[in-house]
């Protein structure tokens, strides 16, 4: 199921685990397991990767790494296709992504001789990339009435749906701002009047998805396999320069 109706859906390119999260959610659709149960999954298939860089059996962190990307859209689909909604889920999803990609690029400085400061270079880059895209992506999922789980701010705690917990939507949402509000707030900074402008074309999500996080996993899997360890902290900081191109198209001719 889309996140978007279908006059708007685009092709996105770090989604390409979709098909296979989706056999994967209609599998479980009539079993006990859970959006959660999923999600813990990719968390486990993220530090099987990470294990695997540590000891150089890179192909077999190539894997583990495109598996938690094709896992990290499973649950989203298990949870629409179940019709179960959640807050709860969705913070721990993002939660866990942005935990994982700090082990990600804490494990290549590790086992390279970048320096701590290009390594949180590339960590910073990495995450407004994908907030970047998330924010563009949120805001045409609100204008087109698409999926609704995510909001473009999300400095207010929500009302919890149906079946869970208000006080732990609470308490992840907390830890979610603590996570998020920084690369959430300068993302808005650099183009506060993006919620003004028109739905987005598909061209422009299309391109735009080069730095969603299924994307990043998947060159880090690549130059993995490529034994291109050593250059993975110093690409995602070049390819960071992607993020003004963007918001330079959007400013300049969508509005």
């Amino acid at each position: 199921m889309s996140k978007l109706p279908k006059q708007h859906q685009f092709i996105d390119v770090s989604d390409y685990g979709r098909f296979v999260a989706r056999w994967i959610a209609t599998n479980l659709k009539k079993t006990s397991f859970t959006p959660i149960h999923v999600t813990t999954l990719f968390i486990i298939s993220g530090i099987l990767a990470i294990y695997c860089i540590l000891y150089n059996y890179y192909l077999s962190a190539a894997f583990f790494l495109i598996l938690k990307s094709i896992l990290d859209a499973a649950d989203g689909e298990l949870a629409r296709l179940k019709n179960t909604p959640s807050y709860i889920g969705r913070y721990y999803d993002s939660i866990a992504d942005i935990i994982l990609n700090f082990l990600f690029i804490l494990t290549f400085w590790y086992i390279t001789d970048c320096s701590i400061v290009n390594m949180i270079l590339a960590f910073v880059g990495i995450q407004l990339q994908g907030t970047l895209y998330n924010y563009y992506y949120v805001i045409l999922r609100n204008k087109v009435n698409g999926d609704s789980t995510s909001r473009v701010f999300e400095y207010t705690t929500p009302t919890a749906f149906k079946g869970e917990s208000q006080h732990y939507v609470n308490i992840f949402h907390k830890i979610f701002n603590l996570l998020y509000y920084v690369f959430d707030k300068f993302i808005y900074l650099l183009d506060t009047k993006a919620m003004n402008s028109q739905p987005f074309p598909k061209w422009f999500m299309t391109l735009l998805s080069a730095l969603g996080l299924g994307s990043q996993l998947l060159i880090m899997a690549v130059m993995l396999i490529l034994q291109l360890e050593e250059f993975v902290i110093p690409f995602f900081i070049g390819y960071s320069l992607l993020i003004v191109i963007f918001v330079s198209i959007r400013r300049l001719y969508l509005k």
